[in-house]
């Protein structure tokens, strides 16, 4: 049975903004998203679905069933802001000081909420179901891993797992379908020095734990530069930094954290072992002491070369408006921990718009993206997703 979902998904277009733009003003960090996850569970109740509430401390499970057995799709979406203040001047900015929705999860939502409604109208033709995870904590690196703790993946477990992200790199109309690696596997690092304080005139006196952070910044860089295959791909990056109480004081104390990125697991254990040895020789070397940590890792998000080639061709009936491209990105996603066990495809959708100065990149404060991103997502993931369940484009 054939069905137009992008004439479905356009008609929702109107409806689709109004929802992304009050999910924008109104956003929440980490897993303390009640307001988004109490809109998201009323608009999938509404609309029959099974819903589950409290999934990985606020997520939320709604399942969809058609009208006779087949597999289980599950489709994430993710639901977490950032803390940034925003800087952009559209009438739905955020209303929360120091939090906005900078990296797309307002929109992410709303697709997956006209996803579930464009499905939903199409019950009795499907057969299996589609389970959609809104997900909390993303930012955070832990609401994937929360969520698989409270059985997110059984009764039912998934066949297929799918899921989005808006991309502000690609210019509204592309998707990217990558084969293989799309996003890259990450950790965290904080690194504390400790040198001696002293008078800011008497330097000599003192081991200045700012300097020596400094060095170790910069020579943090030859990681990727001298240790790493010129073949693989790393990026370390330090994005905090914190020292200091007045001007003319060389505190005790300074203490930085970033993130490293990678595809290839196996360089995983030689970056973090010359990070600690580049931040221990220098700081030792300067008369410092460092201390460095480690959070927990993601992997990097791996699609099946099966089911992204389905992807593609269910894309390519959907009409001239969308473009098929494939490019990896350096970027981190812990959706790949909801995808194990399970053929999956993440896709990255094109949501620039470069005339209309809608392409600052992700967590920049004047971040936005141009909303035909919106319809155009929920009607070619319907059409993925319908495929998958027997009714096709």
């Amino acid at each position: 049975m054939a069905h137009d979902f992008m004439a479905a998904a356009a008609a929702l277009r109107e409806e689709l903004s109004a929802r992304r733009r009050d999910f924008h003003r109104n956003p929440e960090l980490g897993f303390e998203v009640q307001r988004s996850a109490r809109i998201v569970a009323e608009e999938l109740g509404a609309l029959g679905l099974e819903v589950q509430t409290g999934v990985g401390k606020s997520g939320v499970v709604g399942i969809l069933e058609g009208a006779a057995a087949g597999p289980t799709v599950l489709y994430r979406a993710d639901m977490d802001a950032l803390p940034i203040q925003e800087a952009n001047s559209a009438d739905y900015i955020s209303q929360v000081p120091g939090k906005m929705h900078a990296c797309g999860h307002d929109g992410h939502m709303t697709i997956a909420l006209g996803i579930a409604k464009v499905l939903s109208g199409q019950r009795d033709s499907l057969r299996g179901r589609v389970k959609f995870v809104f997900q909390p904590a993303e930012e955070i690196g832990q609401g994937a891993s929360a969520m698989v703790a409270d059985g997110v993946l059984q009764a039912p477990a998934p066949d297929i797992s799918l899921g989005i992200h808006l991309w502000n790199d690609l210019e509204v109309g592309n998707v990217s379908v990558v084969d293989g690696p799309t996003m890259s596997g990450a950790g965290m690092f904080e690194i504390t020095v400790t040198g001696k304080g002293g008078h800011g005139a008497m330097p000599h006196q003192t081991a200045d734990p700012i300097v020596c952070s400094a060095q170790m910044i910069l020579a943090l860089q030859t990681i990727v530069s001298r240790n790493v295959d010129p073949l693989d791909l790393v990026v370390i990056t330090v994005g905090k930094l914190e020292a200091g109480s007045a001007r003319n004081i060389i505190p005790q104390t300074a203490t930085f954290s970033g993130s490293y990125r990678l595809f290839r697991e196996e360089t995983r254990a030689m970056v973090k072992r010359r990070i600690a040895e580049v931040a221990e020789g220098t700081a030792a070397a300067m008369g410092c002491r460092a201390e460095v940590d480690f959070g927990i890792g993601i992997g990097a998000v791996m699609n099946d070369a099966a089911v992204a080639g389905r992807a593609r061709d269910v894309f390519s009936r959907c009409g001239d408006a969308i473009s098929v491209v494939s490019q990896p990105w350096m970027a981190s996603e812990d959706v790949g921990i909801l995808m194990e066990g399970s053929p999956s495809a993440f896709l990255l959708v094109g949501s620039a718009n470069h005339k209309r100065q809608l392409d600052f990149p992700h967590h920049h404060p004047r971040f936005d993206f141009d909303e035909e991103a919106l319809p155009l997502s929920v009607g070619m993931m319907s059409a993925l997703i319908a495929d998958y369940l027997g009714v096709s484009a």
